[in-house]
């Protein structure tokens, strides 16, 4: 589902830097005391649902949106105080903002012109950029001719060609069907590396991030829950918010009940579970976060969980089949499988179990 990237030491030093950054729109405080580095030649995601902040940021790094405190450096230079042009960022829409009235290579050629860059030069650069992009041949078509995914690929090489330090890209797949979005976040992707330039990337598709990034910044509520790389954010969330938000997680509340080395076990309102993990005290209220393919399910009690479940249903995804337990408390717990478990059946009591290696302990949540 995605690349497994443990480390970005491969890339330079940090070429953006938000400190203590804030933007407040009024009384409403929709950025809070950020403190960002993005590295050199990196594809960095910021991932979050509607509202969180994660396009506010975007804009105040392109100088569509000021401030409220806070700097902002590009390659180690303040920028806060420019206008977008002068600094060395570009960024792609989601609405693509091409000129209709313009042919495919006037619009690509467009900031070149009006930088007044010789005209050969123009054709030359424009020509390369349209090749690198896949759209060799289609110079002369006006934007109405192009498809979607097509008119993004112009809107991409225009903001390329300026040779910008950093590219800003706002949710530049979302008007794409379901197969062409897929398929141009692997073109994206191979096009960020063959160039090297910094991609700041802003989705709120968990897939879309954890397939494209080398790393995620996952926010809410206007701070940054996690940074880290995909791998991590799935598997180690340090949040509630995260484990929720990224990918699907059962998630139980509860109260250490009792610590032996790092075996921990939390009495829920579900029932008694385990987890592995360390700086947890007894009576400590925590979070456990357990991915529906790690749960197993049993016709007998399982010793150190008393987690016991009637068997809801059954719900054929495709590729795997989840199933659905209801516990006392009324939670839901699901667990998938590749294929139907025909051993158990719907209003069947069972209980769930996991190996405690497998779950994630959490902190109390802010």
């Amino acid at each position: 589902m995605f690349r497994e990237k443990n480390e970005v030491n491969s890339m330079g030093d940090a070429i953006v830097s938000l400190i203590e950054v804030e933007k407040r729109f009024g009384s409403n405080q929709v950025v809070k005391k950020m403190n960002l580095e993005i590295m050199e030649g990196e594809f960095l995601t910021l991932l979050g649902p509607s509202g969180c902040g994660k396009t506010t940021t975007l804009r105040m790094i392109a100088g569509f949106e000021d401030a409220s405190a806070g700097v902002i450096k590009v390659q180690g230079e303040r920028i806060e105080d420019k206008e977008p042009y002068q600094r060395d960022v570009n960024t792609v829409f989601q609405n693509y903002a091409l000129f209709p009235h313009m042919s495919v290579f006037d619009n690509v050629a467009y900031g070149l012109t009006i930088k007044k860059v010789p005209k050969e030069e123009i054709k030359k650069r424009v020509l390369e950029m349209l090749e690198l992009v896949q759209l060799k041949g289609y110079e002369k078509r006006k934007p109405d001719a192009l498809s979607g995914g097509q008119k993004q690929r112009v809107a991409i090489a225009r903001a390329l060609i300026n040779n910008p330090k950093v590219l800003l890209l706002d949710e530049p797949l979302g008007a794409l069907d379901l197969k062409l979005r897929k398929q141009m976040q692997l073109e994206l992707k191979r096009l960020q590396r063959k160039l090297g330039i910094t991609f700041v990337y802003v989705t709120h598709d968990q897939e879309e991030a954890l397939t494209m990034s080398d790393r995620i910044a996952v926010m809410n509520a206007g701070v940054i829950e996690q940074l880290a790389v995909p791998n991590e954010i799935y598997d180690r969330p340090k949040t509630k918010f995260v484990a929720g938000f990224i990918g699907e997680s059962n998630i139980f509340d509860g109260t250490v009940k009792a610590v032996d080395g790092d075996l921990i076990t939390v009495e829920t309102s579900a029932g008694t579970v385990q987890v592995k993990g360390s700086g947890f005290q007894e009576r400590e209220t925590m979070h456990v976060s357990v991915r529906p393919e790690y749960v197993e399910v049993s016709k007998e009690p399982i010793p150190g969980f008393d987690l016991k479940g009637t068997v809801k249903d059954f719900i054929y995804m495709g590729t795997v089949v989840k199933t659905a337990v209801d516990m006392k408390d009324g939670m839901e717990v699901r667990y998938s499988r590749f294929e139907q478990d025909y051993s158990v059946k719907e209003q069947e009591t069972v209980y769930l179990y996991w190996r405690p290696e497998k779950a994630v302990p959490i902190k109390q949540s802010r």
